[in-house]
């Protein structure tokens, strides 16, 4: 089921970090480490592989164009005929439109009328635009100053016969799709979509259309984590909510590493008398490290079950969303064939807000990117900044990053900024 295109490094090879308060950089150099991507292969329709991972290069089989054509409408002329500084009148011996070539050649003193996209005429090399013709019964008048082979789209400009036109581990979008399309391509190879299952965890959850007893929440996680998953083009495992109780769990890991490629769950990694976890992890499998030096989210695991993938999220709603756009997202995509993978864009801009951090590690505040009338950016706090408050991430269109040795923050100061809109 987990069909990687090579085998992974044992996970005890991983001797040189600190399982307790691993940093944020070492925790995802850590975890690449034991990524391949699938191997499985399938073909499908080009229509049919909108979002799917290529899983090797697209050669072109023809030149595109496929000839030299007009990208004006105007007058296919030779260079030769025309003049510097004054005026020529040529002959307009017939039109080209695109489909429809002119069957014959251009000699002295000689034009045709041409489409966009139309074939150039044999002995033409340059395009007039109509706007600098005037026209005259099957005369024109050309006015001087054009360059040789304006306006003309050379036969393979864009792409030559056998040239790589898409390579191997690209998310295919539509710009891709319809360039698969020109080249008269039907099917392309694509990897299998990477499976993903994920379960909550705890007595307290219940799920929605269940009336909560005193001491119990809506499970939320579930939902944005089947967000997430879904947005980014995954097959989706949802298992639900998983108690409390070891042979639950335990059964609930089996069944999820035997039918996916990853794991995920929400809560259970942190320390607490009913969190079973750890344990189950350390009996079925192998696990990296359980905490990171970073706010929110601390308690975060990794590991393997058997061949999947493991990753523990926190159970608080923020620490879910947080942990898994800074370590989950990219090894998923990574695991799904994407190489490279995209990174979420991140740029600096000063912070209006005055912000508290204490040092000694990382902390992703949720903020709201904006511009003002002047055009200028700027970046704010949604308000409180709970791993509990849920809120603060609908608010949000962007996470501050405060690094490992940043202390308070005061108005006015310049921060880095890594875009969601459009992502999370």
């Amino acid at each position: 089921m987990n069909d990687q295109s090579k085998p992974p490094r044992q996970l005890s090879c991983a001797d040189d970090y600190d399982p307790n308060s691993m940093a944020v950089d070492k925790a995802r150099e850590v975890i690449g480490r034991f990524l391949a991507p699938i191997a499985t292969v399938e073909r499908l329709h080009v229509r049919a592989a909108l979002g799917r991972v290529l899983a090797e290069d697209v050669i072109s089989p023809l030149s595109v164009p496929a000839h030299d054509n007009s990208a004006m409408d105007g007058y296919a002329v030779r260079f030769a005929d025309l003049k510097t500084d004054a005026k020529v009148t040529l002959k307009v011996i017939g039109t080209a439109f695109a489909g429809a070539p002119f069957a014959g050649a251009v000699k002295p003193g000689e034009c045709v009328r041409i489409m966009t996209g139309a074939v150039v005429p044999e002995g033409a090399d340059t395009i007039v635009m109509q706007e600098h013709v005037e026209a005259k019964a099957d005369q024109v008048v050309i006015d001087g100053g054009h360059r040789k082979g304006q306006h003309l789209r050379r036969a393979g400009e864009d792409l030559a016969v056998g040239q790589v036109a898409l390579k191997r581990g690209v998310a295919l979008r539509p710009a891709e799709i319809g360039l698969i399309a020109s080249l008269g391509i039907a099917e392309v190879a694509v990897y299998r979509k990477l499976r993903v299952a994920f379960f909550s965890t705890g007595d307290e959850l219940v799920s929605i259309g269940t009336a909560p007893r005193e001491g119990q929440i809506y499970d939320s996680n579930r939902y944005t984590i089947y967000g997430m998953l879904t947005r980014l083009g995954f097959e989706v495992i949802d298992m639900g909510v998983v108690r409390d109780d070891p042979e639950l769990l335990e059964e609930a890991f089996s069944e999820a590493a035997a039918t996916a490629d990853v794991v995920i769950t929400s809560g259970g990694v942190s320390v607490g008398e009913a969190d079973f976890v750890k344990d189950l992890l350390n009996k079925l499998g192998e696990v990296v490290f359980w905490k990171i030096a970073m706010k929110p989210g601390r308690p975060l695991a990794y590991g393997k079950i058997g061949n999947a993938h493991f990753f523990g999220l926190p159970g608080n709603p923020v620490s879910v969303m947080v942990t898994f756009y800074q370590f989950v997202r990219d090894a998923l995509l990574l695991l799904s064939g994407r190489n490279p993978v995209p990174p979420l864009p991140t740029f600096k801009v000063p912070c209006v807000s005055t912000l508290k951090k204490a040092p000694g590690r990382t902390e992703f505040q949720r903020g709201v990117l904006e511009r003002d009338s002047h055009g200028t950016w700027s970046v704010r706090v949604t308000g409180e900044q709970g791993s509990g408050i849920l809120r603060s991430m609908a608010e949000a269109n962007c996470f501050i990053i405060l690094p490992t040795d940043q202390g308070n923050v005061a108005a006015g100061t310049l921060v880095d900024v890594q875009v969601m809109e459009g992502v999370v």
